[in-house]
């Protein structure tokens, strides 16, 4: 017991002379304009039906998409193995915490010995040994506290791909039905076509018109029919990729045939900077600096010795030379200090290369801070730019159908040419299949806000 004693004194005698980041927990850096930022927008209060804050339930109203939308949360692998890291991560941790316990082990043996043809003697031991570390340093503490962020980011990862797989699947649902759309538009253009070019080889026959206006009239129409082929193959593959996020095999997909969307209120007023507080992705980055702050920690922690009680006691028939029959209890106390010498150097070695991954750790935080207030702005621009621009096409469309009217009815007067009725149908064709696509960049630009903003609860 007094070699106990005097080790603990020596701990005693060393402890003040040791670091205070070896017990220091994780705070968010001050020195950082970028985080600063953030830590500032934090403290700020977020409305609670901000859009990052609805659930995806309340954003994507359309009930086949949520039907897809629910059966990739239970199929999708990625998502399955984010699950899965949070459950290691919650290992590790109960692995971590179990390790200020003292550690036992029973390790019975026995044995005989024979010398000169003498009788033969068995011995046996049945010792219980226990262990424990006693964590002046920080060492242990350190490993807890880094094995509690990595659960921490794990969940925080897990989130992420939670949002991630929600907006995959929207954007890939409505980006289908943009296809469907555009092929069923050019399909009834495609007859409208058709129609055309019976009335040119009729006009042509009455003298109205001659053969370059059936020949290019019919070159127009093979030239939708060619598109199609384009659009359903299209079509298939996204089909392909929807089936991969909802982890089945590859088959048809109904869509919605409806361009209107609901649109969030809060869109018209912006969104504030505190809303990149609540992203998962932000929250993992930060997660993975603290990480680096505790294995920096433990790495100054390496240089400061171990203090480690053990004890051994249990049954035996062996003490010392002789052989007791039958056995008696026996029990044995040590502790010893164990401080590094030789391997100082590899420990300054390790602890630079702690500080240099720390500081990546640092450098990826902040870029997730601005990538996160890159990604918003980006699409809080193309909603607004696809909106504005959605509009004027809808104008375009009027216009160009009550063009096709006019030089139709023109042409039938003999007051006009082909080429102006052939112009008139493709500029209508192309602004509708444009309105399409504009819907679809709107929509998208939406799914992709939602995202940003850390929605998918």
């Amino acid at each position: 017991m007094k070699t106990l004693y005097k080790l603990a004194l020596m701990a005693l005698v060393v402890l003040p002379l040791t670091s205070c980041h070896i017990y220091k927990k994780y705070e968010r850096p001050t020195d950082s304009p970028i985080i600063q930022e953030l830590t500032k927008a934090q403290d700020q209060q977020v409305d609670s039906a901000a859009l990052g804050n609805l659930g995806w339930k309340a954003v994507f109203t359309d009930p086949l998409l949520r039907s897809y939308i629910d059966t990739a949360l239970v199929r999708n692998k990625d998502l399955n193995n984010a699950r899965l890291n949070v459950e290691i991560a919650q290992a590790q941790l109960q692995g971590a915490k179990l390790s200020y316990l003292p550690s036992l082990a029973f390790s019975p043996n026995g044995g005989s010995a024979s010398y000169g043809g003498s009788h033969m003697n068995w011995s046996y031991t049945l010792p219980l040994a226990a262990s424990w570390e006693i964590d002046v340093f920080g060492k242990i503490l350190n490993r807890k506290r880094g094995a509690q962020m990595t659960l921490e980011q794990a969940r925080s990862y897990e989130s992420a791909v939670h949002s991630q797989i929600i907006g995959a699947v929207a954007n890939t649902y409505y980006a289908l039905a943009s296809l469907n759309m555009q092929l069923e538009v050019t399909n009834k253009t495609a007859v409208i076509w058709k129609e055309q070019v019976a009335s040119m080889e009729l006009m042509k026959e009455a003298g109205r018109v001659n053969e370059a206006a059936v020949v290019q009239t019919r070159a127009n129409y093979y030239a939708i029919l060619g598109s199609i082929p384009d659009l359903e193959s299209a079509i298939r593959s996204t089909e392909n990729t929807l089936s991969l996020l909802l982890n089945e095999f590859p088959r048809h997909y109904e869509t919605t045939a409806d361009m209107s969307f609901a649109v969030p209120a809060e869109l018209n007023e912006g969104v504030p900077f505190s809303y990149l507080a609540v992203r998962p992705d932000v929250a993992a980055a930060e997660r993975s600096f603290a990480i680096a702050y505790y294995a920096t920690n433990s790495a100054r922690a390496a240089f400061y010795p171990s203090l480690t009680i053990s004890a051994q006691g249990g049954f035996t028939n062996a003490i010392g030379s002789m052989i007791v029959n039958p056995g008696k209890w026996f029990i044995q106390l040590a502790g010893s200090l164990v401080a590094p010498i030789f391997s100082r150097g590899q420990n300054i070695a390790n602890l630079k290369a702690a500080k240099a991954q720390q500081q990546q750790a640092l450098n990826n935080f902040e870029y997730a801070v601005l990538n996160a207030a890159a990604e918003v702005s980006d699409a809080m621009h193309d909603y607004s730019a696809n909106k504005q621009k959605q509009e004027l096409l809808a104008q375009q469309i009027d216009q160009l159908e009550k063009s096709v009217d006019y030089t139709n009815q023109l042409l039938s007067l003999g007051q006009s040419t082909y080429l102006e009725v052939l112009t008139a149908q493709q500029g209508l064709l192309q602004a509708q299949l444009s309105e399409i696509n504009c819907w679809h960049s709107r929509v998208a630009a939406l799914v992709n806000l939602y995202q940003s903003l850390g929605g998918g609860r």
